[in-house]
């Protein structure tokens, strides 16, 4: 009976562009609406 072949030690790395995602760029209009909806948000 063969014995079963070891796992390496060192996992290959794995693609993390896959994760990532894209941030959303508001637009100014979109960025007005978010902010005039989120009065908490307003740091000025």
């Amino acid at each position: 009976m063969r014995t079963p072949p070891k796992p390496p030690t060192y996992a290959p790395p794995a693609p993390k562009v896959s994760r990532r995602r894209m941030a959303k760029v508001l637009t100014p209009v979109e960025r007005a609406a978010f902010l005039a909806s989120r009065p908490d948000l307003m740091g000025d």
